[in-house]
């Protein structure tokens, strides 16, 4: 039975909004790795990320939208029975994640600590834009090296490689 899903993909991929979707369906605990990790402002880390996700990890049932930080990747992976692999192309990803980044700079949207992106972030190296641009490829080898790694062969694991294929995955659950 499907009780602790990983969703994983690179920036902008849509891991929160199945995540959340999951969580409604499924009804499970939902869990936004950003959330936990940013806790203030200036982008401030949460110093106790480990015990928490362990914590979680470690409970009956939840959601992670996240591969998860270095710190708790293994935790996650460990634990989690299920991963959806939300695997899309960059002509996919990139003009989803230009477009929140930019609602979220011109809104000055609050996220993650009461923090904002910034015209001046977009300039920055780990810019969630940037981000996605450059680490695509590293990310996925990343992914289909866990779901290929012995340590975690009973994961069960869901690779979706369109909006299209994921929404029809999602229906029949």
């Amino acid at each position: 039975m499907v009780r602790r899903i990983l969703v994983v993909g690179i920036s902008g991929a849509g891991k929160t909004t199945m995540g959340r979707a999951l969580s409604g369906r499924l009804e499970l605990p939902f869990y936004e790795m950003d959330a936990l990790h940013f806790i203030g402002p200036e982008w401030a880390t949460n110093p106790d990320l480990r015990r928490q996700v362990t914590e979680i990890a470690a409970t009956p049932g939840w959601i992670f939208d996240s591969l998860g930080y270095p710190e708790v990747r293994d935790v996650l992976w460990t634990h989690a029975d299920t991963v959806v692999w939300l695997d899309y192309s960059k002509s996919v990803i990139m003009p989803r994640i230009l477009r929140r980044s930019l609602r979220r700079t011109l809104r000055r949207e609050r996220i993650f600590g009461g923090n904002v992106e910034t015209l001046s972030d977009w300039l920055r190296k780990d810019h969630p834009a940037r981000w996605a641009w450059t680490e695509h490829g590293a990310r996925r080898t990343e992914i289909g090296r866990r779901v290929h790694d012995p340590r975690f062969a009973p994961l069960d694991v869901v690779r979706l490689t369109s909006p299209q294929e994921a929404d029809d995955w999602l229906r029949a659950m």
